[in-house]
């Protein structure tokens, strides 16, 4: 993975520029603002903190010093799995280990392994017999959930009563106090809510895989265009598709709590198996699908792994080819997926058709050994 990143041609190239990008806000952060009025910053505030720091390591450049901090992260998510897989019964820590470099370099790139640390982090605490180390996961949860949003959804399972009001408290409390210290050092934390907003549909999501089938029939005159720091559809029924993207996404919300309500079967795997279960609901449902979303659902997956009583392991199985092909849309084919070649449409279609299989097969699986079924 270092070899490929220090070379960086590999397929369309480029992916390291994501870390200029990062060095590019780093700048911005040292005189005290966010990214005010940048499209490309799309994210909640305690994104921030990673983003400045590689600041901790001034002996190296910034590109050298954020990719240590990824590697830490990576040692830290595996070094958490192994220990929760001491009885060697489970597997979780193989699958992150074995998975991650299914995506080549580009978790070397990103912060979505720094984000995926305190995911997996939360969802191990959470599951401690000590108040004090759930309340620790909760906080963790919340911390993530002001970095990346999506570590919110690893408190989805808590068990309902006391562990649940520990956990959401921390979280809360956690994130609170996060943002009110950003807010007073910096100025603009919640700028990032007008890029993210305008976001449309993304050529790598499900609904824009419609679209690009859609063009290769003839029956769509739309084009790609480079928007809010990717690729983007933009033409006819677009709109539609994203109203739909974020119809189906509330539908999903609906769903997780309908079935927290109606979830009377409880075991260690549960918190696990449903955080697992929302995030891969939320990425289908999502106009925008980026390679680096499957760093936080390996992660997960992974995390599943750790307990024999989980019911994901086929739906972890199905991320790994999945993270495969999401290498071979990008980098190395993004060209062709861009274009909309058959080679590059059939990729594209074989990955999310992956991905919805695993989102509905995790919640049948979720759905199935947590509701008891109503008796005649």
């Amino acid at each position: 993975m270092l070899l490929l990143l220090a070379r960086d041609t590999l397929g369309i190239g480029g992916v390291g520029r994501e870390v200029d990008l990062y060095h590019h806000w780093y700048a911005q952060f040292a005189h005290g603002t966010f990214p005010i009025g940048d499209a490309t910053w799309q994210y909640p505030p305690g994104a921030g903190l990673v983003i400045m720091s590689p600041g901790l390591l001034p002996w190296l450049t910034y590109f050298q010093a954020f990719v240590a901090l990824s590697l830490l992260a990576d040692a830290v998510i595996a070094l958490a799995l192994a220990r929760a897989d001491s009885a060697r019964l489970t597997h979780g820590a193989w699958v992150w280990v074995c998975g991650l470099p299914l995506l080549l370099h580009l978790p070397l790139a990103r912060y979505d392994v720094q984000t995926t640390a305190l995911a997996v982090l939360a969802l191990l605490a959470l599951g401690a017999r000590s108040t004090a180390t759930r309340r620790l996961g909760g906080a963790l949860a919340g911390i993530g959930a002001m970095v990346k949003v999506w570590p919110v959804l690893t408190l989805i399972g808590t068990p309902r009563g006391r562990t649940a009001r520990e956990a959401w408290t921390a979280a809360a409390v956690a994130a609170l106090a996060l943002l009110g210290t950003l807010a007073l050092v910096f100025s603009g934390p919640l700028g990032f809510l007008r890029q993210q907003g305008g976001r449309g549909i993304q050529i790598e999501s499900l609904f824009g895989t419609v679209l690009a089938l859609a063009g290769a029939g003839g029956t769509w005159s739309g084009r790609v265009e480079f928007r809010y720091g990717a690729f983007e559809y933009v033409g006819p029924y677009v709109s539609t598709l994203g109203h739909l993207a974020l119809l189906l996404t509330v539908i999903a919300l609906g769903w997780l709590l309908l079935w927290r309500v109606r979830a009377d079967r409880w075991t260690p795997a549960t918190p696990l198996d449903a955080a697992f279960a929302a995030v891969l609901l939320f990425t289908a449902t999502s106009r925008v699908i980026s390679p680096q979303y499957m760093i936080w659902l390996l992660g997960l997956a992974a995390v599943c792994l750790t307990s024999r009583q989980t019911v994901m392991r086929p739906v972890a199985l199905l991320l790994l080819p999945a993270a495969a092909l999401s290498s071979l849309a990008y980098p190395v084919l993004y060209d062709e997926v861009i274009a909309g070649t058959t080679q590059g449409l059939a990729v594209m279609v074989v990955r999310n058709g992956l991905l919805l299989a695993a989102a509905l097969l995790a919640a049948r699986r979720l759905w199935t050994s947590t509701v008891t079924a109503p008796t005649e």
